[in-house]
């Protein structure tokens, strides 16, 4: 009995495909992780959204039960979203979990008025800051110049 052997191989892959399905991760790749790594950031600032507004809450608690004012509720360096007791607010966003994103703080306080302020840091620093005032105005500095251009007048623009 002859025996001619095949050349060809039994099983397994050919350095070809094996390029082909690594050509392909690669490009699923690089359009995947940006997205991905957007949707992280858009994640965090909603996150940072939320306190701001629950921030805002506590400003309004302050009002009523401090004289009808905004005045005492500016915190200090050391405590910034002290809406004073027992009103105190983190000073960190988001407000639950342990990594922190954002950085909370009063900028403003008069009799009627304040203004709110959420200042990125760590893996977002780069995101641009957000405000909330008394009158209901959002600011986000979406370009991260550190001022509220013309149009940056909205968490969503």
């Amino acid at each position: 009995m002859n025996h001619v052997s095949d050349n060809r191989a039994t099983g397994g892959f050919s350095l070809i495909e094996m390029m082909v399905v690594i050509a392909i991760i690669g490009i699923l790749a690089v359009v995947v992780i940006p997205s991905y790594q957007d949707s992280i950031k858009k994640s965090r600032r909603a996150d940072a959204q939320g306190a701001l507004t629950s921030f805002a809450g506590a400003m309004e608690r302050h009002f009523t039960t401090g004289g009808h004012s905004y005045l005492g509720a500016a915190g200090t360096e050391g405590s910034p979203a002290n809406t004073g007791s027992p009103w105190i607010f983190p000073s960190e966003a988001p407000l639950d979990g342990s990594s922190k994103y954002y950085d909370l703080s009063i900028t403003a306080a008069t009799k009627t008025t304040y203004t709110l302020r959420a200042t990125p840091k760590g893996a977002q620093a780069d995101d641009g800051m957000m405000e909330l005032d008394s009158t209901g105005v959002r600011r986000w500095d979406k370009n991260n110049n550190g001022s509220f251009d013309a149009g940056e007048n909205c968490w969503d623009c």
